[in-house]
């Protein structure tokens, strides 16, 4: 089958269409016949690596899938072939406490689809039966490769770790990254006044149409001096924070006395100052929050096939275009996702 892959941390050049053995499906797997799978920046992490991150190469990339199962592993009951599918990206080992009570992100053997294991930049993926779920109908398979991990990683940020409450009032930066426009569209769901961050005036422009109430262009505007205006320098309740070392610092700042910031990534670097004063005298909570688990889909999935969460494509490449599909997306040259199709 053709997958993208790696076979060493590095530059863009690392990733190669190549031809790879056909996964057969173990006892509780399922094969998946890939129709779209999603980039995110994950992918480009991965593909250059971190201490501590080992791989066995060559390494298949991508963490969001759809497809439709073409074969079922002995003791697969409740998936068939012909299924179309969305599959988890969330994999805990499925054995231990905190995966029976339903938070597999906090397994000790967690992984990420594309990232610790073989992901489904591919024609096929084998995965465990209980990582897939039916398609929405309402969804093409592009659309529905487009928001399980952002989705989920918003999701678990906002509802589990950061309660955000109707009436509030949550900043979500980079409003057009995958994951922000999953933020914007699920605070707006939980009833809250959503202040979005993006880096161009289109962009703010099409977060207004997922449902935010006031945008800043933080490349222009004091995104901070902008909250306290919009919020009569109360600040927020809530920060939704994935950008990183470029934001941290002022993030902080635009947190209402009592906040919290709930922090799912570090997109810019993971090394910025933190001025503790703000901290502890203004009371301020610091959420991390990663992935999220299958409950988190399975919600997710119910306002999706309502119509009432949507996810966004930005473009459609074919799969050898990966590497193409990164560039953009270091570039900051999307609203949404970029899909890949085999």
């Amino acid at each position: 089958m053709k997958a993208l892959a790696i076979r060493a941390h590095g530059g863009p050049e690392v990733v190669n269409l190549e031809d790879l053995p056909e996964p057969q499906p173990a006892p509780g797997q399922v094969v998946v016949g890939v129709k779209a799978a999603a980039l995110n920046h994950l992918d480009i992490w991965v593909r250059k690596g971190w201490f501590g991150l080992k791989l066995a190469f060559p390494h298949v990339l991508g963490s969001d899938v759809a497809g439709v199962v073409e074969a079922v592993g002995a003791g697969v009951e409740d998936v068939k072939a012909g299924d179309a599918v969305v599959v988890s990206p969330s994999v805990g080992c499925g054995r231990c406490e905190r995966c029976f009570s339903g938070h597999e992100n906090l397994c000790r053997r967690f992984a990420i689809l594309g990232e610790d294991v073989p992901g489904g930049q591919a024609e096929r993926l084998a995965v465990p039966a209980r990582s897939v779920f039916p398609k929405p109908a309402r969804l093409s398979f592009e659309e529905a490769a487009a928001f399980p991990l952002t989705f989920m990683t918003a999701w678990h940020a906002l509802v589990h770790r950061a309660k955000l409450r109707p009436g509030e009032t949550v900043l979500v930066h980079a409003a057009g990254s995958g994951v922000g426009v999953a933020a914007v569209q699920i605070a707006k769901l939980l009833g809250a006044r959503v202040i979005a961050t993006a880096g161009s005036d289109a962009k703010l422009e099409k977060a207004k149409g997922l449902g935010a109430d006031e945008v800043v262009n933080y490349e222009t505007q004091d995104f901070v001096r902008e909250v306290k205006r919009l919020t009569d320098r109360k600040g927020v309740e809530v920060v939704f924070e994935h950008v990183g070392k470029k934001t941290w610092e002022k993030s902080i700042l635009a947190a209402a006395v009592g906040g919290r910031i709930t922090t799912v990534g570090a997109t810019t670097g993971f090394d910025p100052l933190t001025d503790l004063r703000h901290v502890f005298f203004r009371q301020l909570s610091i959420l991390g929050s990663t992935m999220g688990t299958a409950g988190d889909l399975l919600e997710v999935l119910r306002f999706v096939d309502e119509g009432k969460l949507r996810p966004v494509v930005d473009r459609v490449l074919p799969l050898s275009e990966g590497r193409e599909g990164q560039a953009l997306l270091s570039e900051r040259a999307q609203f949404g996702k970029i899909v890949l199709k085999p």
